[in-house]
């Protein structure tokens, strides 16, 4: 199997563009600009120019870009993950949870199958509830699970253990629930509640596994520096933010002579806190 990565980013983009999601109206503000901050403005609509999105459109609400953005990255991740076999063999399935979020969803994965048996004794005893607070409530929005790995897969890698390993919860005759192995959560712009609402969620999803953290990451077309640097500066919560069309944001943000967005960004990146889209595959694979 092969992949072109920089084929899958301009698919990607295209996605962006002809869903409507990224576009630029009437008054020259684009999509994902916040249209009362004029660097924001600046650096969106230079983006955008870029990535060829269409102008005189008008914006999506909130709801439909939110859903429309899910989409864009999980098509994206089932295009391009699935050929990283060689560097991460396994079966692979890309959820987009989106709208289907309903209770406890990570309850029907790996290393979260408890989260059911927590919700049902916190209806029972809803006192239980004044002192978890909402630390096991988690929706995510995109899933990469793996399959665990059958007897007959363990054969033919040439990987014997007898009766050794009952355990794992990779062996298939251990447990069938497929086992969760990045959550990408999906922000398609950046105020202090979304950051805060990604943080929240990484937090809960290291707090309430039995077994090895996810990746953890953010996928975002947000273009201020200082609000990508709200979320992605420091580290513990989540592994790294991705952005939608970074090296079109570093041209952007360095033309605008605004040095110090050019600096957050660039401290940002060589921080190894920002990277661009066609480096997330690649990284799960770690």
């Amino acid at each position: 199997m092969s992949v072109n990565l920089a084929e899958q980013r301009a698919l990607f983009h295209r996605h962006l563009t002809e869903s409507g999601t990224l576009s630029i109206n009437a008054d020259g503000v684009a999509s994902n600009a916040d249209k009362n901050q004029r660097l924001s403005c600046q650096l969106a609509l230079a983006v955008a120019q870029r990535l060829g999105a269409p102008s005189g459109m008008r914006k999506l609400d909130g709801q439909r870009a939110g859903k429309n953005f899910e989409e864009a990255v999980s098509a994206f991740l089932c295009d391009s993950f699935p050929h990283m076999s060689a560097l991460r063999p396994g079966r692979w399935e890309v959820l987009n949870v989106g709208s289907s979020r309903q209770g406890q969803f990570l309850a029907h994965y790996e290393p979260y199958r408890h989260l059911d048996e927590l919700a049902e004794a916190i209806a029972r005893n809803p006192t239980l509830a004044t002192v978890l607070g909402n630390s096991y409530d988690i929706s995510p929005d995109v899933l990469l699970v793996r399959s665990p790995i059958t007897n007959r897969e363990l054969e033919e890698a040439g990987i014997a253990v007898g009766s050794a390993a009952q355990y794992s919860p990779l062996l298939a005759r251990n447990q069938s629930s497929p086992i969760v192995h990045a959550v990408v959560s999906c922000k398609w712009t950046l105020r202090s509640d979304r950051a805060q609402n990604a943080r929240s969620e990484a937090l809960n999803l290291i707090r309430n596994r039995k077994g090895r953290t996810p990746h953890i990451v953010v996928v975002t077309g947000e273009p201020a520096p200082s609000r990508l640097a709200s979320l992605a500066l420091g580290t513990g919560d989540i592994d790294t933010m991705y952005h939608v069309a970074l090296p079109e944001l570093v041209e952007a943000t360095h033309a605008s002579d605004n040095a110090e967005a050019t600096k957050t960004l660039d401290n940002l990146i060589d921080g190894q806190r920002l990277r661009d889209i066609a480096d997330l595959p690649l990284d799960l694979a770690i």
